[in-house]
């Protein structure tokens, strides 16, 4: 195997976090602010590129691992965690929002996972965290989250995170799922992926659902989330009430909430 073999557990239920044991010198591999805490003797260090270590030696090499990721929104940069004492050390990456932490074994997924752009946490040392683009025109100028999706290639550990409630659904040759763009998480390499645009004006104005939606054709398997955080963020800013200065008018007030009963303004 190339990639650094890490045991894992995973606390809590609906703000998770993991906890990876790391051997002497094995190397976790995480987004940067991704970090919770870690043991004494784990020696932190920020990295230029994907993470992988096989982008190449040189500046070049580094340059496009970096530029991959910088495609995606990530950060240009990385962190390492590696073991350099004597015994087991842990260290623990948290998830960003209300959701789920999913472990995938990438020698189990034939080395491939393609997931939306923000859902890598972290992962074994040696796994490489690339950009797939969607082949079809259809897909790229109106898939919205789905456009550009990153792909994680490698045969180790690899721990992806996702909104709400996550369901596994395997798909059998020639089975279609539509999907809201925003729900996928996740799909094996062999899903048939392309965007279809809602059929009817009126369900597409009127529905309160997307113009489009992600169709998915088996076989392989897919991974779903009930809560994107593009829904979440949208619901607090709408639900937020607005000052003219841009704030709420009742923030930590409860005497303002009595002022907008009386009609105050």
């Amino acid at each position: 195997m190339n990639n650094h073999e890490i045991d894992y557990k995973i606390h809590g239920d609906d703000m998770q976090f993991v906890e990876v044991e790391l051997d002497p010198k094995e190397t976790v591999v995480a987004e940067a602010g991704a970090l919770m805490m870690m043991e004494d003797g784990i020696e932190m260090e920020t990295i230029f590129g994907d993470g992988s270590g096989t982008s190449g030696g040189g500046i070049m090499g580094k340059l496009m691992g970096a530029g991959k990721r910088m495609l995606t929104g990530e950060s240009l940069f990385m962190t390492t965690f590696t073991n350099t004492g004597a015994g087991k050390k842990h260290v623990s990456f948290a998830s960003p929002y209300p959701g789920k932490i999913i472990p995938m074994d990438l020698s189990e997924h034939n080395g491939k996972i393609i997931c939306q752009k923000d859902a890598f946490l972290a992962a074994a040392k040696g796994v490489s965290v690339g950009i797939e683009f969607q082949r079809k025109l259809g897909t790229g100028f109106f898939g919205g989250e789905g456009f550009i999706m990153q792909k994680l290639e490698g045969d180790g550990m690899t721990f992806i995170h996702a909104g709400g409630t996550i369901i596994e659904k395997r798909l059998r040759p020639g089975e279609i799922l539509r999907v809201d763009t925003g729900c996928l998480v996740a799909m094996t390499h062999n899903v048939n992926y392309n965007i279809e645009m809602v059929k009817g004006v009126k369900t597409a104005l009127f529905g309160g659902e997307g113009l489009f939606f992600a169709t998915l054709k088996g076989p392989g398997t897919v991974w779903i989330q009930s809560l994107p955080f593009s829904r979440l963020a949208s619901r607090v800013f709408a639900a937020a009430p607005q000052t003219p200065g841009g704030g709420s008018r009742d923030e930590g007030s409860i005497a303002g909430g009595l002022f907008n009963l009386l009609g105050g303004k």
